[in-house]
């Protein structure tokens, strides 16, 4: 049995199914309670006492008073009507202490039954006036005034009140990690469903980079090539119309399915770069973040595709170790383009860490995976930060033409159309 501290915990206590402790624990209350009933009963007309009847009837009394309190549902969810039935239970058991010293015995299954249904301080004075009342009993009864008149009852409601407070703190240490195991769990479905969507993200983002590297990039020098011997062979030749119609279909061919490459590859990139540019993204992000604000400088430009997500995803995940582990008052992200290269910067006022200290995996709060992404595209990624001093996180990606970076995001732009010169042409095709 356990003791409720609070009504509200005695509600959600009772709503609760019982286990089968508590419920073997209730039935033990109960036999006890009634068994003592039986003995004392029992034992006054086994004596012929003059007043037998009368304590068979106040025990029988007080059996039908118990059980209609165990029946009753309030008696579990209100504190009042678990007084009442107290009250009236006291009442008959003072009856039953006047007639038979034998009544002294239910002191013990009541100490149960206060602790339980009232707060602690009320229960602990109820047990002292039922110690009390049945000292008492015991002295008028006897006539003498001997110290186990006092021993076993107060002996009785100290083990009432040890059992009843150490199963309190087993409830309570039970209550804790059922919730904890809760907890887990729950965690445990977010952080797989977290990882379901960044597996189905981080696949998507390599099928973009796959299609886009090679598929594309493969039309787009087709197209160029098509286009460079068409011009390359004579006009006006009847011999060569075939020909030039074979090479024109073939050419319309390859850029149909270049501009479907290139929608699959719009259609496998982040959601958030959907609505507008990497900035405009940023500042969305930045928006939910209270703490956190964004800054452009430079003049922006389009950058290639895997370029936007690593950045972007980059920004994601400091964002969210500057919210979980951080506790920073102000958080910025800065972005800028400059004339050879992108910098991501994302700096916050937190409480810091040891970066050499910092753990690898998930314990390193994401910093591997950030690394991993800038250093897939060449890129350079720096923290520093110090305990109590914040964290600087920078990322910067080359941009420089002459390293083809942005050149093949160039040439899928124009050979969209048809506006390339003659020169342009002829130097593909000697190509």
């Amino acid at each position: 049995m356990t003791a409720s501290p609070s009504p509200s915990r005695t509600a959600s206590a009772a709503s609760r199914p019982l286990t089968p402790v508590t419920r073997v624990l209730r039935l033990c209350l109960h036999a006890l309670l009634l068994a003592l009933l039986a003995l004392a009963a029992g034992r006054a007309v086994s004596r012929s006492d003059p007043g037998a009847g009368a304590v068979v009837a106040v025990c029988a009394a007080l059996a039908a008073v118990y059980a209609a309190g165990v029946r009753s549902p309030a008696v579990g969810r209100s504190p009042a009507a678990a007084g009442g039935w107290l009250a009236a239970l006291g009442a008959v058991w003072a009856g039953l202490l006047v007639l038979s010293p034998d009544g002294l015995w239910l002191a013990f299954p009541l100490y149960f039954l206060e602790l339980h249904l009232l707060r602690l301080r009320w229960g602990l004075a109820a047990v002292a006036v039922t110690a009390c009342a049945a000292i008492g009993s015991f002295l008028a009864h006897s006539g003498t005034v001997s110290p186990g008149a006092f021993l076993g009852p107060l002996l009785g409601a100290a083990v009432a009140v040890a059992t009843v407070l150490g199963y309190q703190a087993l409830y309570r240490e039970s209550e804790r990690r059922r919730e904890l195991i809760e907890e887990l769990i729950a965690t445990r479905a977010e952080l797989a469903a977290a990882e379901r969507a960044a597996g189905t993200t981080a696949e998507r983002e390599r099928l973009a980079r796959e299609i886009h590297d090679t598929l594309a990039q493969g039309l787009s020098s087709i197209q160029l090539l098509l286009r460079a011997a068409e011009r390359a062979l004579p006009e006006g030749d009847p011999e060569l119309a075939p020909a030039l119609e074979h090479i024109g279909r073939a050419r319309e061919a390859a850029q149909d399915n270049l501009a479907e490459a290139r929608r699959f590859v719009r259609a496998l990139t982040p959601p958030d770069l959907d609505r507008g540019s990497l900035a405009a993204a940023l500042e969305r992000l930045c928006a939910g973040v209270p703490q956190a604000r964004f800054s452009l400088s430079g003049t922006p430009r389009e950058l290639p595709t895997p370029y936007e997500v690593a950045l972007l995803r980059i920004a994601q995940s400091a964002l969210a170790n500057v919210v979980r582990h951080a506790g920073a008052g102000r958080a910025g992200i800065t972005l800028t383009f400059m004339d050879a290269s992108v910098t991501l910067d994302i700096v916050d006022d937190g409480a810091g860490f040891d970066p050499a200290r910092a753990p690898s995996g998930d314990g390193g709060f994401g910093l591997p995976a950030m690394r991993a992404r800038a250093e897939s595209l060449g890129g350079l990624f720096t923290v520093e930060s110090a305990p109590g001093q914040g964290t600087a996180v920078a990322v910067t990606l080359p941009t420089d033409t002459r390293a083809g970076t942005v050149t093949r995001t160039a040439t899928d732009t124009d050979t969209d159309t048809d506006t390339e010169t003659d020169t342009d042409t002829d130097a593909e095709a000697s190509r």
